[in-house]
């Protein structure tokens, strides 16, 4: 109904403007506003994909890479290095006394060895890499002076599906962009949008909280599947990273993931009043679970003590699930613990946001 009192073209077209839900504009105005700023089109489309190629180019997995030796400069140097030389993916030089160290700990060798009858081996125990530098050095070194094998192993290589560092980091990024655009997407939003008064005016109007929020987060569902088709199938493409089980199960994970870092959103925008305190609130909240989520590195690094607390985190649930679905092919009831945590955290998460939100 137009409410001016003499009626104009302007009237006239909005007369004939069909009504819809509120429900239905609070998620149009979110999408047309997501649209509208490409800042937001990179951080969540583009900016993962820059991040996995970089990753995976520089964790690239590399099949029978040669062992790295440093000789120590001195007498019977020279010799070792050029006996070391016939020897098959151990590639020595001449390193100075006052250089080793620094070439060990930089990693330009893996193991430095300083000549004598025996020789002895510098090495870093604490880096597998070296370990197994030294093993590979020693028993060549062993070969040269005439031990004998007892015996010849046979060698059967395997390449596993989805051994590959970038098999197992494409579904942390997957959980870490879900987790980023569900906190930065709807807490940001709802906080600039009460710096600049707008919640007030619409807490005037007949809309209900539980339409606003609610709002918020099904905007989200309609950029959730630009978000991760686009990562898997670059991912796919560059990588060759396939997922072994099933794509609609891989899809409901995403979708309560998203709905449930939504909520987690929701709540800390809740009674946040500036962009500086969302800020804050929002790195408080997910920095603990880049660390401890299983990202970039497994979640079982970490003390056993600690393993509950990690695994009742959403960002661990979520990761879990997406690399049991995408690397081990698994079903509903596999998954059915980390599927449970991100419902909890969804429901919990946006109950409490609905009773503690405030317009103003």
């Amino acid at each position: 109904m137009c409410l001016s009192l003499t009626p104009d073209d302007t009237c006239a077209m909005n007369s004939h403007r069909p009504t819809w839900h509120p429900l239905v504009e609070l998620i149009l105005a979110r999408v047309r506003e997501f649209v509208r700023e490409p800042e937001a089109v990179f951080w969540v489309v583009i900016f993962p994909i820059v991040l996995a190629f970089a990753l995976g180019i520089a964790f690239r997995t590399k099949s029978d890479e040669p062992v790295y030796a440093g000789v120590m400069a001195g007498r019977g140097g020279a010799e070792m290095v050029a006996a070391l030389g016939t020897s098959h993916g151990i590639h020595a030089r001449i390193v100075q006394p006052d250089q080793a160290d620094r070439a060990l700990r930089n990693g330009d060798v893996q193991v430095v060895i300083l000549p004598g009858p025996p020789p002895a081996y510098r090495f870093d125990p604490t880096r597998p890499e070296s370990r197994l530098a030294r093993l590979a050095v020693d028993g060549e070194l062993q070969r040269l002076a005439g031990r004998a094998d007892r015996f010849t192993a046979a060698e059967q290589p395997l390449q596993a599906v989805g051994a590959r560092y970038i098999d197992w980091l494409i579904p942390g990024l997957l959980g870490m962009n879900i987790m980023g655009t569900g906190l930065w997407g709807i807490g940001f939003a709802i906080v600039w949008a009460r710096t600049k008064n707008l919640l007030k005016r619409l807490a005037a109007t007949p809309m209900s909280r539980s339409h606003y929020l609610l709002g918020h987060i099904l905007a989200r569902m309609v950029f959730l599947g630009v978000e991760v088709g686009a990562l898997l199938t670059f991912a796919w493409l560059v990588f060759s990273v396939s997922t072994r089980g099933s794509l609609l199960l891989l899809a409901a994970v995403a979708v309560l993931g998203a709905l449930a870092f939504g909520g987690i959103g929701l709540l800390v925008a809740s009674r946040a009043r500036t962009i500086e305190a969302v800020s804050g609130w929002m790195n408080a909240v997910m920095l603990p679970m880049w660390v401890l989520s299983g990202v970039f590195f497994s979640s079982a690094n970490f003390p056993a003590a600690t393993q509950p607390l990690i695994h009742a985190l959403p960002l661990t649930a979520l990761n879990d699930a997406f690399r049991a679905v995408m690397l081990d092919g698994a079903s509903v009831p596999a998954i059915a613990g980390e599927l449970l945590t991100l419902a909890a955290w969804t429901v919990v998460s946006f109950t409490i946001a609905l009773r503690v939100f405030r317009w103003k």
